[in-house]
């Protein structure tokens, strides 16, 4: 049984090692808090295929504006949750970029499409500039001829998922918490209340609370009372990813998005040459096979919206899985079952949540008061109440 160097429980046992759960068990170590994570694989997870925009404003969808408010939160706390990271972890860098993003569109209903968004930026005060055609191909020159317009956001960067991941393992060790390999195999729930969670091998970890951070999975780990978590759905995306050789560059110099043929598409241009094109949307359960198809609307989107795109290598292709809430907006803070906190359902935005989330629910944990930013989003909001 793992417990405290004193032999008390743990103040906090993550469920989960993905960049979520190792963020809130940064800050809560930081906090003084002794912290265990539980993960097969820590530093696993959606961020190895992630391509790490992080975009709230082109992103933002049509009655998302809390979700927006969250994420611009996060944002604005990118640059320094970055730099601090990288220095707590011994020097590992997270490729955090601050290069702006452009969207375009293609063809006359992409571009309606575009100026609404453009409209509804205006109407919440966000920074994005209209550029037509020409302007957008004068940004990023490898553009196709027929790009009809676009928008031009400053303030939406990138940082690269599978470095951020690898930081946050060195920063939490390097913090006091204790990372154990291992799967959950059952919630302890002990007098109506989570205490722990039994391992695959048998042995059981025991906590004052518990923060379910597992991803698309989250709702599934077995002894979870039925109603305390929502089911989290998974949503398959395929990435690719290219080298964009010496010759070449730059290629991009900005995040690149586009809707073709009513699906999203996006191309993020990294400073060592790598180029990421994503993702897929696809409802395939828990299914991450990287399928032919896939692999061909990708490339295919990608050349109609940067025809040079087919000269590059292609290097690597993968699958991840979005975990999606009912609402497509994250979990956070304590659920109906007591002893257990949420920390799940991030869908698309989960690296372009993170910093946000590991202060909010590190904050909750510290002082038992969940922060005002955090509130809409609370695991209790599914609760159906009797009329």
């Amino acid at each position: 049984m793992t417990r405290s160097a004193s032999g008390a429980p743990a103040d906090v046992l993550v469920v989960g090692g993905g960049i979520i759960g190792l963020a809130v068990a940064w800050r809560a170590a930081q906090r003084g808090l002794h912290v265990v994570v539980v993960d097969p694989r820590h530093g696993g997870g959606a961020a190895q295929v992630a391509a790490g925009m992080l975009a709230p404003v082109t992103e933002l969808q049509y009655g998302e504006e809390p979700l927006l408010r969250l994420g611009m939160a996060s944002n604005e706390r990118y640059a320094a949750f970055a730099a601090e990271l990288t220095e707590a972890s011994g020097g590992h860098d997270t490729g955090y970029r601050q290069c702006g993003t452009i969207a375009v569109a293609l063809d006359a209903d992409d571009r309606a499409e575009l100026r609404e968004l453009h409209a509804f930026h205006q109407r919440l005060g966000l920074d994005s500039q209209w550029l037509t055609g020409r302007e957008a191909r004068r940004l990023e020159p490898m553009l196709a001829p027929g790009v009809r317009g676009g928008l031009h956001v400053t303030d939406d960067h990138q940082v690269d998922g599978r470095r951020l991941a690898a930081a946050l393992v060195h920063a939490c060790e390097r913090a006091g918490a204790v990372l154990r390999r291992g799967e959950a195999a059952e919630l302890l729930v002990e007098h109506d209340r989570a205490t722990g969670v039994r391992l695959a091998t048998g042995e059981r970890v025991t906590a004052e609370r518990v923060v379910l951070a597992a991803g698309s999975r989250s709702h599934l780990l077995p002894g979870l009372p039925p109603g305390v978590l929502p089911a989290i759905r998974p949503v398959k995306g395929q990435v690719l990813r290219l080298s964009v050789p010496e010759a070449y560059r730059p290629f991009l110099s900005r995040n690149v998005r586009a809707v073709v043929r009513g699906g999203h598409l996006y191309l993020v241009p990294r400073e060592n040459g790598e180029l990421v094109v994503g993702a897929t949307t696809e409802e395939q359960g828990y299914d991450t096979t990287v399928t032919a198809g896939g692999v061909y609307e990708l490339l295919r989107d990608a050349h109609e919206l940067v025809p040079g795109i087919t000269e590059l290598p292609l290097v690597e292709t993968g699958a991840g899985l979005r975990p999606g809430s009912p609402d497509n907006a994250p979990l956070l803070g304590p659920t109906a079952l007591p002893g257990l906190v949420a920390a799940t359902g991030h869908y698309r935005n989960g690296v372009l949540l993170t910093p946000v989330t590991g202060d909010l629910v590190a904050d909750y944990l510290a002082t038992g008061t969940l922060p005002e930013l955090a509130r809409p989003f609370s695991p209790t909001r599914f609760t159906k109440v009797p009329a």
